[in-house]
């Protein structure tokens, strides 16, 4: 008896079984992937300091998130949130032509403080990518404010208009409930080739305005680092 399958259903299987061998290749060659990545050059400010090694990049499509809040106590002018932003965000490698998730991004509390975290660690949470295989977590402060804006003559960051392109080191880090350390090692995150995120130019500048939110969409590209500190 023949089985015919239609295109829908094939479209489903085949990106079933890359889904399959992606996690399997993820498992059994991180050490090749890692030689294939190739960081663009960096302005020293943002670049990771001798012996890091860089191990997972990942392409991120979501939103950068800003309130509308008093520009002071009492005050009749309001601005939008710039720092921190709360990033939403999707990170995907390609894998046969597919785009597969590999990480998310988002903001929350630092539930495994390392030594280079600040005291008292920041009330509204912290820059966290979490892996979507093993869900192990890093979380990630912008380092001494190491940040480029975005120049046509930087080729890690050339869209003007832009967020920032960003160094940032690693704050706290946490294994994933079996045991996974994808992220549970990593020491320092590059944002480049930022493109959109900036906050809104208009919408929040009276106390009228305050409690708004703006989602701003924006795509980057994060570089995953071990090592480099001591």
């Amino acid at each position: 008896m023949s089985h015919i399958f239609s295109q829908p259903t094939k479209t489903i299987l085949r990106r079933s079984l890359l889904a399959i061998a992606f996690v399997f290749g993820c498992a059994f060659c991180s050490a090749y992937a890692s030689a294939q990545i190739i960081v663009p050059p960096t302005p020293t400010l943002i670049t990771p300091p001798e012996g890091a090694k860089v191990f997972l990049l990942g392409h991120a499509k979501g939103t950068q998130g800003y309130v509308c809040l008093p520009t002071a106590p009492g005050a009749n002018t309001a601005a939008w949130t710039v720092n921190p932003a709360r990033p939403e965000a999707t990170l995907f490698t390609n894998f046969f032509g597919q785009d597969f998730q590999i990480i998310t991004h988002f903001a929350s509390p630092d539930a495994k403080p390392n030594k280079f975290a600040p005291t008292p660690l920041p009330g509204g949470g912290n820059a966290t990518w979490q892996s979507s295989f093993d869900s192990s977590r890093i979380w990630a402060a912008v380092l001494h404010g190491n940040t480029i804006p975005p120049s046509v003559d930087q080729p890690s960051c050339p869209n003007v208009g832009s967020i920032a392109c960003l160094l940032l080191q690693s704050i706290g880090n946490d294994a994933g409930p079996t045991g996974g350390r994808l992220l549970a090692d990593a020491t320092f995150v590059q944002r480049l080739n930022t493109k959109g995120g900036l906050a809104p130019a208009t919408g929040c500048s009276t106390s009228g305005d305050v409690g708004k939110l703006a989602l701003v969409p924006y795509t980057a590209d994060y570089y995953f680092y071990h090592g480099g500190v001591e």
